[in-house]
């Protein structure tokens, strides 16, 4: 593989010194940037652009290019892995994701396989991490990532997004049974999944548990991080000559950064809702923390969103162990100038806190 030319990502992933704090943004390649609805249209559709591994590439590169990036990641979507397991995945247009045949009973389940073979129906999106690898040409680091089970299974048995997350709750309480195999062949086939995009390539790994703050605690434990442990667990941790940082994301799960700590990752995404200094004095120096300005703030004149970088920096303080970015993704109607603005804010005021 090409040298990587710049490694602060993953240095700072594992805590180890660094100049500055990296930077990188959830929903980089997305529709705020003009050159990514350019190459979507060329695509024809959503999907169709997951499924080009050229396309893919380009537009992964694009904030890589335009913000500067410290890392790409790979472009593609979490339902992948339920759509590969045998499930109707359609995304209409100004629609979410759909499925027309959501899991309602155990048989469903049952009838899942689990994926062992990521190279075959998901083969399109090792080409894709292959590609991008080879088109970065070692500038920056490539992410690879996956949905968490609990995530995956509040699409598959609600059919699509929720509100209330009637189904997928009714079927957590009156069927456990049931969920707990969903979620079981869901880690297995994510686990297969990450090792086969960082066997083609992939030089880290993060796992998006959007919807887990809408548990309690005790369900939080019990569905949704006991299975991102039980995928963590699985992960080829060493490849191509170095660790493979894993980084565990769960929106609304800033409650739960203790229990987070332990299952073996090296970073915590957090969200918006917690002080970066509050996070850091609870889970100490086990873990990484990448995060966590309001993507809100992207709304903002570029002095006001230098000023709340400046104000996260230094709550987190001099020291390793810091990834810039977002509490979520960035939302389509901020302006690509604001974000090359935040970018560059980051790269500017975090030196002071690396010498």
């Amino acid at each position: 593989m090409t040298e990587l030319k710049n490694d602060l990502f993953l240095r700072a992933c594992l805590s180890e010194d660094v100049e500055r704090t990296p930077v990188w943004m959830m929903r980089q390649a997305g529709r705020y940037l003009a050159e990514y609805r350019a190459t979507r249209a060329k695509a024809g559709g959503f999907l169709n652009l997951c499924r080009s591994p050229e396309l893919c590439s380009e537009v992964a590169l694009q904030p890589v290019d335009i913000l500067a990036a410290d890392a790409a990641i790979l472009f593609s979507d979490i339902l992948v892995v339920p759509e590969a397991m045998g499930m109707t995945l359609t995304f209409g247009a100004g629609e979410g994701p759909k499925f027309s045949d959501p899991i309602t009973c155990r048989a469903d389940v049952e009838k899942l396989p689990v994926l062992d073979d990521p190279t075959k129906e998901l083969g399109y999106v090792m080409n894709a991490v292959r590609t991008i690898r080879r088109d970065l040409g070692g500038r920056v680091p490539l992410i690879g990532f996956a949905g968490s089970p609990w995530t995956l299974a509040t699409y598959m048995v609600e059919g699509g997004g929720s509100k209330t997350f009637s189904k997928v709750k009714a079927m957590m309480y009156n069927e456990p049974e049931t969920m707990h195999l969903l979620l079981e062949k869901l880690a297995d086939s994510v686990a297969a999944y990450l090792n086969g995009q960082i066997a083609h390539g992939a030089q880290a790994i993060q796992i998006f548990d959007t919807w887990g703050g809408i548990l309690n605690t005790s369900s939080y434990k019990e569905f949704s991080l006991a299975y991102m442990q039980r995928i963590v667990q699985q992960l080829t941790r060493e490849n191509d000559g170095r660790r493979v940082p894993v980084i565990l994301y769960s929106k609304g799960g800033m409650g739960w950064l203790e229990a987070t700590a332990d299952t073996g990752c090296d970073v915590i995404g957090l969200d918006w809702t917690i002080d970066i200094d509050e996070a850091k004095a609870r889970v100490g120096d086990r873990v990484a923390l990448q995060g966590n300005m309001d993507p809100s703030m992207l709304y903002a004149n570029p002095q006001r969103i230098r000023a709340e970088v400046k104000d996260i920096l230094a709550k987190f303080g001099h020291g390793n162990g810091h990834v810039f970015n977002l509490g979520h993704g960035i939302t389509p109607d901020v302006s690509p100038e604001h974000a090359i603005e935040f970018f560059k804010a980051v790269r500017e005021e975090s030196v002071i806190y690396h010498r």
